[in-house]
């Protein structure tokens, strides 16, 4: 339970390990899919390679859309292309390490995909059995009244009465699935020995400051997005609650009897306005925040915070009478 609880906190911490979550869980159930997909070979010569490629090719694609809508890479990599220059600079680096990041996230799912399907081998046997030559192997039905090449199309088709008691269909479908398994085993050791190559090779091509510094501003474009977000929620909940609140002000029938509030309700309540009014930043019209959201799309503020940095801060310092500090906050 305790290991369950670090992957969940883990998955949880930043959205690079979410998307890498997603991922996983898009490759786990690309295999679901899979082992659960009653594939049906149509053993006929016209259609069964059309029928193979189709189920080779067409669940890939749809995962891969899948893996880049899921990516949260997606979205900051498109806001960051597609951003009017205003008053910040645009860093192509960024967006190509974003684009890179979102593409290899998006592959892992079609690539378990198609791997699987070679491993397992039905989908070459049904695509590529009417292509080997039927005299390398003994016990070819020739008593079907059938063609050569639609005896070989029904090899996929172990149900079919023409190869009851016969060690002909067993022996082509083996041949087929090793050719199919050699080739899901070479392609899976050709991915890892170039990721293994371009993983040691990669520092000695690349300026590992300039990589780190894409890698910050890529993070940084990721969490300026989210708290950007979060800090709108905020926003819209404090205005709506003024809206709210007003309206039903405006509603209210005069009373006759008022009584004004003692002091500490009326102190709690100015200090309640003060830090509503504080949260809501001067907004007080729909058409200011129009021109404050305009205005961050068109005009992002400049990557500094000297102001911030610089602001000058109260320091208390109590001293005694022979000028001894007793306590400081520096």
């Amino acid at each position: 339970m305790e290991r369950l609880k670090f992957v969940l906190q883990y998955f949880q911490s930043n959205s690079e390990s979410i998307s890498n979550g997603i991922c996983i869980i898009l490759a786990l159930v690309s295999v679901k899919l899979y082992t659960t997909f009653d594939f049906n070979c149509p053993c006929l010569p016209q259609y069964n390679k059309l029928y193979s490629l189709g189920v080779m090719i067409v669940p890939p694609i749809i995962l891969f859309f899948l893996g880049v809508l899921v990516n949260r890479h997606t979205g900051v990599m498109m806001d960051e292309w597609l951003r009017p220059i205003g008053n910040r600079s645009k860093n192509p680096a960024v967006v190509k390490y974003l684009f890179s990041a979102m593409l290899q996230r998006a592959l892992l799912a079609p690539m378990v995909w198609i791997l699987v399907t070679l491993l397992d081998g039905k989908i070459f046997i049904c695509a590529f059995s009417v292509s080997v030559d039927p005299t390398l192997f003994s016990g070819l039905p020739n008593n079907t009244g059938l063609d050569v090449i639609k005896i070989m199309a029904k090899v996929p088709c172990k149900e079919d009465a023409i190869f009851t008691n016969s060690s002909f269909r067993k022996a082509v479908s083996r041949y087929i699935r090793c050719y199919s398994q050699a080739v899901g085993w070479s392609i899976l050791l050709f991915l890892i020995a170039l990721g293994a190559v371009g993983r040691l090779i990669k520092p000695c091509f690349e300026d590992h400051a300039m990589f780190l510094q894409t890698r910050y501003w890529s993070n940084y474009l990721d969490v300026e997005q989210k708290l950007f977000d979060e800090t709108c929620v905020l926003h819209a909940r404090d205005f709506a609650r003024k809206c709210v609140v007003q309206f039903f002000e405006d509603m209210r029938e005069d009373t006759i009897l008022r009584l004004p509030y003692p002091p500490f309700f009326t102190r709690c309540q100015e200090e309640w306005e003060d830090e509503e009014e504080e949260r809501l930043h001067g907004i007080s019209k729909q058409e200011q925040m129009d021109q404050l959201l305009n205005k961050w799309y068109y005009n992002k503020p400049e990557l500094d915070v000297t102001r911030i940095a610089h602001r000058h801060k109260m320091c208390i310092t109590w001293e005694d009478r022979e000028g001894k500090t007793l306590y400081s906050d520096v």
